[in-house]
């Protein structure tokens, strides 16, 4: 019996060792490092890859061992388009994008199958007129969990004390489900919107921030949801007590009919980050269920603080993930970001906007499917800037809002003049969550997997096998189209490739 128990284990290690592997595609020689490219996901069985080089803009099939089925030129798309984004479905994906012709923009959209060909013709979901000195982009493209509704979206700040919201709520099949005009007031002078989401039910939230000046913490919030059909927006402000919000992340509880809001606080304009504030909204009530501002203890700290010092040690983390548990806790997960370069060290209070979504002369522009990280510096050019991101850290709240447990996954990452190698993508599968980055080993930068439990307990596995020199994996930008599979962008001996690696 012990022979036999002992052949059971060394046969789940064997089996276990085999589940991990790493596939590659072959270079493409049209795709250069300057290739513009997002990963769409898994589609008809195949692996749908967009690529647009100098406006060129093909999809490259994928069959499930990365060899390369065909690349379709998108012939349908004029010839400068202003943005593309991916929606994929089992059988189907969605191409919203936008064009301008003449004084008007187009927002399109045009349905593809798991070949990459068009099924149909593209359809106009909405059109603008604009100004000439007005900016092109102009709409932002969000959907449901459920993929059951897509929202549409622009807003005229013209007008710098009362903001026009148009809405359009379109099902999986396009059809149109309702289209409002909505009139935001925007009494402060540094208000701005931001973090859209549209839940399962297809209503409509988001909230308004309050500044006291440009490049500050926020002083007021306010949450705002419109419900599908209805014109009418409510509006009401969240509970801060007295504490000052970076920047705000909302997320959709469709299990328990909630919103959740979060953010790094200080107590002051400009102080340093002192914990984490989150605010549980319920639908039903229209008011908050709880509100908990969590200060961070001195272990907390120590165990985050990288290259900082204790009381600053949580001064360069930005959120970057949050989770939806059904019980209605959720996990959070944010990582240090910042730069460096002649003039000194960047950190949050040096970057253009206090938010991560764009806010250009006429309209705001906000995509949940962009990749990169969202806070640019303010006039870089000539700089030679080194680019840093360092630990991650985990917290996990019951559904009062409370926190559980906390942990810090350990890195030290960075880079010259490009950010595309460093940061970590997060992979998802069921029992643990995996985060994917870079380690430098011996002059090597090799992919390394940590995962943390249901209960906080990080695990540094083993360096990933199969792992080729010359591959140079561009960490952030993988994105999971299996539960135990993700795919990555490579750079080899200068050309763009992809990877699947298997967990």
């Amino acid at each position: 019996m012990k022979i036999f128990a002992a052949f059971i284990v060394l046969l789940l290690s064997v089996c276990s060792a085999n589940a991990q592997r790493v596939i590659y595609s072959e270079p493409d020689k049209n795709d250069f490092r300057q290739t513009e490219f997002e990963i769409i996901g898994k589609v008809g069985g195949n692996i749908l890859i967009y690529k647009n080089t100098r406006n060129n803009y093909a999809l490259s099939v994928y069959d499930f061992d990365m060899k390369q089925k065909e690349r379709v030129k998108l012939n349908f798309l004029p010839e400068r388009i202003i943005n593309a984004d991916f929606l994929a479905y089992p059988e189907y994906c969605y191409m919203f994008y936008q064009y301008q012709k003449r004084n008007v923009v187009y927002a399109m959209a045009a349905k593809m199958d798991g070949n990459g060909k068009i099924v149909g013709s593209p359809i106009v979901m909405d059109t603008t007129e604009i100004g000439f000195l007005a900016s092109n982009k102009i709409y932002s493209v969000i959907n449901s969990e459920d993929k059951e509704f897509i929202g549409l979206f622009k807003i005229n700040s013209k007008n710098e004390e009362n903001f026009l919201l148009t809405t359009s709520i379109f099902n999986k099949g396009l059809e149109r489900q309702d289209k409002q005009f909505i009139s935001i007031r925007m009494p402060e002078r540094h208000d701005y919107l931001t973090e859209f989401v549209i839940d399962n039910e297809g209503d409509f939230a988001f909230v308004r921030a309050v500044q006291s000046q440009e490049n500050d913490k926020i002083q007021k919030l306010y949450f705002f949801e419109k419900r599908l059909g209805s014109d009418q927006v409510r509006a009401k402000q969240v509970q801060l007590n007295s504490i000052s919000l970076d920047d705000v992340r909302v997320k959709v509880d469709n299990y328990n009919k909630h919103y959740i809001i979060s953010s790094f606080y200080s107590k002051s304009r400009r102080g340093n980050i002192e914990g984490l504030y989150t605010c549980i909204w319920d639908k039903a009530s229209d008011s908050a269920k709880s509100v908990i501002a969590y200060e961070f203890n001195e272990n907390l700290r120590n165990d985050a603080k990288g290259d900082n010092s204790v009381k600053s040690a949580f001064n360069d983390f930005f959120i970057r993930n949050l989770i939806v548990r059904k019980d209605g806790g959720f996990l959070l997960a944010a990582e240090s970001f910042f730069s460096t370069g002649r003039g000194g060290n960047y950190n949050r209070y040096d970057y253009m906007y206090g938010s991560p979504f764009l806010r250009p002369m006429d309209y705001y522009s906000f995509s949940p499917y962009g990749y990169g990280y969202p806070w640019y510096r303010y006039n870089t050019l000539g700089q030679s800037t080194r680019y840093n991101a360092q630990n991650i850290a985990v917290f996990s709240f019951d559904s009062t809002g409370t926190m559980s447990w906390s942990n810090v996954l350990n890195k030290n990452q960075y880079d010259d003049e490009t950010d595309a190698f460093i940061g970590y993508s997060m992979l998802n599968t069921g029992d643990q969550l995996h985060f994917l980055f870079n380690q430098q080993e011996k002059r090597l930068q090799l992919l390394n997997d940590q995962s943390i439990s249901p209960t906080g307990q990080v695990t540094r596995n083993p360096t990933l096998r199969n792992l080729d020199q010359g591959y140079d994996f561009m960490a952030r930008y993988g994105k999971q189209v299996g539960a135990r599979q993700i795919i990555f962008p490579c750079l080899y001996r200068n050309y763009l490739c992809f990877a699947r690696l298997d967990l």
